[in-house]
């Protein structure tokens, strides 16, 4: 008498079945459920896989007979074997010829990633980098064997498996603890000590260092990823993962960059802003870009103009982003111009404009007074809404940046 049936209804099959009944039905119904030939029945499959997982076992089936699944409280799953795997090693293979089956093979080890800090410059003009790594490899002497051939053997305590089972009764509880096995440290082979390979003494792979040539092409962003394929870790039976690099790239002192395009502030003088000339910026390149501010053209705090094609070289592409400058006038000192010349200016600029006071309103006269770097600070927090915040009253309404 069974605590209970679900796992035999699962497979369609009586408690009383044998275990070639059992094998008979599991055939059946992978085949049938499987995702390759219906791909809605994932599920179901899953389910088909798990019980028989543990009804094949002799002593995973008797315990499930005794106690139920709850009796399994720590092996009840599929025991570190995917559903998929399962079929795999049931039917020896491929028997769709395509899917998901296609693709087992070798396991893939792990990627390593590496962060690579590089320059706007180097982004800019393109470079080539070394970077140096220390990784496993299977060792040459012995070819990942770990000693001489046909003196690695099976562990004869795990029968292979690299892992012990242990039995404990908790109660009317059976729980089921794996363990690596300690005959073999988790290995699954033994070698005589006089056998292993001197090579890497018995490890089956060595240290070495690898140099890596980066090649940083033009126009790459940052978190942008080049990728070595297969030039992680070795380990024998595993497909060695790859090396990712990925991009960092560096703030810049006179740059901002922002995809394809570049960010400029340009400080010119006040008879520039006003009345023409040039400027110049120092390229990524080391060049030096003249630029024309033609005469008569006023050049505002602040204005924003550009300059096609000087930006960042588009990646794997021929054209170039945009260059945008923005201006920062440099007033003159106080108190650097005499009255004569006030004359002059006032003859030659723009006459100032008369002020909007309506003709019954109060006046009063007041005087500017200069602010020391300290008071500055102070009233700009103000200003800017800061105090409102120390006092409760929330932040104040900012422009979202576009």
């Amino acid at each position: 008498m069974v605590k209970t049936t679900k796992l035999y209804d699962i497979l369609e099959v009586p408690p009383s079945a044998s275990d070639a009944e059992i094998k008979k039905a599991y055939r059946k119904l992978a085949l049938k459920y499987h995702p390759d030939k219906n791909p809605d029945t994932g599920d179901k499959f899953k389910e088909i896989g798990h019980a028989f997982e543990i009804l094949s076992d002799r002593d995973k089936r008797e315990i499930y007979d005794q106690y139920g699944e709850e009796g399994l409280s720590n092996d009840g799953g599929m025991g570190g074997m995917s559903a998929e795997d399962l079929f795999s090693s049931f039917f020896g293979g491929n028997v769709f010829g395509g899917g998901r089956s296609a693709r087992q093979g070798p396991r893939k080890g792990k990627n390593l990633k590496h962060v690579l800090k590089v320059s706007l410059e180097d982004l800019y003009s393109g470079k080539t980098s070394k970077l140096s790594l220390n990784k496993n490899v299977i060792c040459s002497k012995c070819e990942g064997r770990g000693g001489k051939e046909g003196s690695v053997k099976k562990c004869s305590s795990c029968d292979g498996t690299g892992v012990k089972v242990i039995m404990r009764t908790l109660g009317p509880m059976v729980q089921q603890i794996q363990q690596p096995c300690s005959s073999c440290g988790g290995e699954g082979e033994v070698i005589r000590e006089k056998d292993k390979c001197k090579g890497c003494q018995g490890k089956k792979i060595i240290n070495e260092r690898k140099v890596l040539e980066v090649h940083i092409d033009k126009g790459m962003r940052n978190g942008q990823e080049i990728t070595f394929t297969g030039e992680a870790d070795q380990s024998p039976g595993i497909e060695p993962g790859d090396v990712i690099i990925q991009i960092e790239e560096k703030p810049h002192d006179r740059f901002q960059r922002r995809g394809d395009d570049l960010y400029f502030t340009a400080k010119i003088d006040l008879l520039t802003a006003l009345a023409g000339g040039q400027f110049m910026v120092k390229h990524l390149d080391e060049r030096y870009l003249v630029v024309n501010i033609e005469p008569g053209e006023v050049i505002k705090p602040g204005q924003l103009k550009s300059i096609p094609q000087h930006g960042m070289p588009s990646y794997r592409h021929h054209d170039y982003g945009t260059l945008f400058v923005q201006f920062e006038i440099e007033f003159p000192p106080s108190n650097w111009i005499d009255k004569q010349t006030i004359l002059t200016l006032e003859n030659i600029l723009p006459q100032r404009p008369v002020l909007p006071i309506p003709p019954e309103a109060v006046t009063e006269e007041v005087e500017l007074m200069a602010m020391n770097d300290e008071q500055q600070r102070s009233a700009s927090t103000h200003m800017n809404g800061a105090e409102d915040e120390e006092e409760g009253h929330g932040p104040s309404v900012q422009c979202a940046q576009q």
